[in-house]
């Protein structure tokens, strides 16, 4: 496993790899600073399983645009954001822009070993702070109406659980898991998981 890691701060870099160690002793693990750095590395290199980064780092880029690049750059691998920002408008926006997982650097070392794992396994981590929130109730009435069994997966869905973790919670197949996660798209008008989390969380469906 390949993973590049992008933080400006040397021993919260050498910290996260460690971790990444954990997952995988044989990894091949990447350090850089910046967002500049990061985007010669994914251009002049073998591809990532894996992209770590901060949100903000002392580059010229702005992280909205860092993470589009960093995005176009990766090749398909996943991305990460470990961060210090807890804004959640900042944290649908970055899922919203395709990361794979948004993770609080005040998290312990166990949460973010786990929600690595989760995201590597195929899941999506969103932070508890962005669950928890309060939503606005009164926009629920202008989506349909979801099944029992849409609602279950949609839950499951936003506890970042992966196809293969919801089929085996619920008992049917994957392939049964992706027609209800199709419908439920179709339902809350989004165009992929993370997107349907979000709109759901701001219909207050969630």
């Amino acid at each position: 496993m390949r993973v590049l890691i992008a933080d400006d701060h040397a021993l919260f870099r050498d910290a996260l790899g460690k971790l990444v160690e954990e997952l995988d002793f044989s990894a091949s693990v990447v350090q850089v600073s910046s967002y500049a750095q990061a985007l010669k590395i994914l251009k002049n290199e073998p591809p990532f399983d894996m992209v770590i980064f901060d949100l903000e780092m002392q580059d010229l880029l702005s992280w909205e645009k860092g993470i589009e690049e960093i995005r176009k750059a990766a090749n398909g691998a996943k991305l990460v954001v470990v961060s210090a920002i807890e804004n959640p408008r900042n944290i649908r926006n970055v899922l919203e822009r395709g990361a794979n997982g948004y993770i609080s650097k005040r998290s312990e070392s166990k949460i973010l070993l786990n929600a690595l794992k989760l995201i590597l396994d195929g899941g999506t981590y969103i932070p508890p702070i962005l669950l928890l929130q309060n939503t606005q109730v009164s926009e629920k009435n202008s989506v349909k109406n979801l099944t029992n069994r849409q609602s279950q997966v949609l839950g499951l869905v936003a506890q970042g659980m992966s196809n293969k973790q919801i089929a085996y919670e619920i008992g049917v197949s994957e392939a049964t898991v992706k027609l209800h996660i199709n419908a439920l798209l179709r339902s809350v008008g989004a165009n992929n998981r993370t997107q349907a989390v979000i709109t759901a969380q701001k219909m207050g469906i969630i």
